[in-house]
């Protein structure tokens, strides 16, 4: 029986990491300029406690809920996981697109927006 990794072959983490950082030079550097303090990372897939199929996180405090001054603090992560987005996808153009729909997904959640509106607005 093929494993996750194998199902996912047509895509390898160099590429996909490729994959990713196209979809965040596709974001407008006005709205990069706004990011304060965000890393962000690929991992195979999310932790255990997590949905196995979660295709990306924000993990962090969102630049609303923030007080001044905001400093000395560990980076948010926004974190996008390849096993999970490429079991979703069927080719590289449909991880391209589901890869920058996720990135601006985790990014909305940075500056506090919440996953109903992101719904609503078709980020889902």
């Amino acid at each position: 029986m093929p494993t996750d990794d194998d199902r996912c072959a047509f895509l390898g983490r160099q590429a996909f990491e490729q994959a990713v950082s196209a979809a965040l030079d596709e974001v407008p550097s006005e709205l990069m300029d706004l990011l304060d303090n965000v890393v962000f990372l690929v991992e195979d897939h999310p932790a255990p406690d997590l949905p196995p199929d979660l295709l990306g996180i924000y993990e962090g405090l969102p630049r609303t809920e923030r007080t001044d001054p905001w400093g000395a603090v560990l980076p948010d992560r926004i974190t996008v996981f390849r096993v999970p987005t490429l079991a979703t996808c069927r080719s590289s153009e449909e991880v391209q697109d589901e890869v920058a729909v996720t990135v601006v997904h985790e990014i909305a959640h940075h500056f506090g927006i919440e996953e109903d509106r992101l719904h609503a607005l078709g980020w889902g």
